[in-house]
């Protein structure tokens, strides 16, 4: 279990916890203001714990006079759960409902947002170059961490994993071996260089910042969730707006347009991989 502390439990107008997140944004301009609260605060409450600071008033006090201890809670705060081919039904899907579309276009690029350490950003890059699509696509992967950033953009992943890995690249269609794609050394995989020739890392708040790019892709699977309905809200406006006209946007199955703003400006392509087109 996440975050177990000797720091008490408080509501969630928890003013301390008010406080730290309006610092954090006021010095770093990183938005958490309107994260889902309870998970957020188990994340505070075990930094309080690492930190050995007693308090969360405690903890804003070093946050806000040390960028390294920001790095350390910016590091809990954001949730980087992911894997290859995560969900490789999702993969299944794009393969075949997808990739149709991108062929009638002559130059494709695709926004990952939240890549997390880009183990799926990776898998995308794969899932092109089997189609025959990835010299004229170029992949914009974002996440508001520099550190899992620097990770990504390696293209160095630990070796245990891959016998997963190579089960759900199997699942999501994959149509060489796997172990094709990296070269193993040290207990840890290194991805092909080709893998990476279009592919942009950069850093990005979903929370503050704006459109960057016209996308015929935008994948945001799994990011909202940890959302309250006015950030969700906020971040659909942003995708909506990223998106070109017959885009497609792909979200996590815990996550859907229904009730948002939204809804009517997309037709559905596969309504359990929760892959949309927007038509207006």
């Amino acid at each position: 279990m996440e975050g177990a502390s000797a720091v008490p439990e408080k509501p969630l107008e928890d003013p301390e916890l008010r406080l730290l997140f309006e610092g954090v944004y006021r010095q770093y301009g990183f938005d958490f203001r309107d994260y889902a609260g309870a998970s957020l605060r188990r994340r505070v409450l075990g930094v309080v714990d690492t930190e050995n600071v007693g308090s969360i008033s405690r903890l804003r006090e070093r946050v806000l006079h040390d960028p390294e201890c920001f790095e350390r809670l910016l590091s809990r705060l954001t949730v980087h759960v992911t894997s290859m081919f995560r969900d490789p039904s999702f993969y299944v899907a794009f393969r075949e409902q997808v990739v149709p579309l991108l062929r009638t276009y002559p130059f494709v690029r695709i926004w990952h947002a939240g890549c997390s350490s880009g183990e799926e950003v990776y898998s995308m890059a794969i899932l092109l170059e089997e189609e025959g699509l990835y010299k004229r696509c170029r992949l914009y992967a974002t996440d508001l961490s520099e550190t899992v950033l620097k990770r990504a953009k390696a293209g160095v992943f630990p070796l245990a994993p891959m016998r997963e890995y190579t089960e759900n690249y199997q699942r999501a269609g994959g149509k060489r071996a796997f172990s094709d794609y990296y070269t193993a050394r040290y207990q840890q995989v290194l991805f092909r260089p080709a893998l990476q020739e279009n592919l942009v890392f950069a850093q990005h708040n979903l929370v503050t910042d704006s459109a960057f790019n016209d996308f015929n892709v935008v994948l945001c699977r799994n990011v909202m969730i940890y959302f309250n309905q006015a950030l969700q809200r906020r971040v659909h406006e942003l995708l909506h707006a990223s998106l070109v006209r017959l885009g497609v946007l792909g979200l996590g199955r815990r996550e859907s347009l229904r009730f948002t703003s939204h809804e009517a400006s997309y037709q559905v392509v596969d309504a359990s991989e929760q892959l949309y087109r927007r038509v207006l």
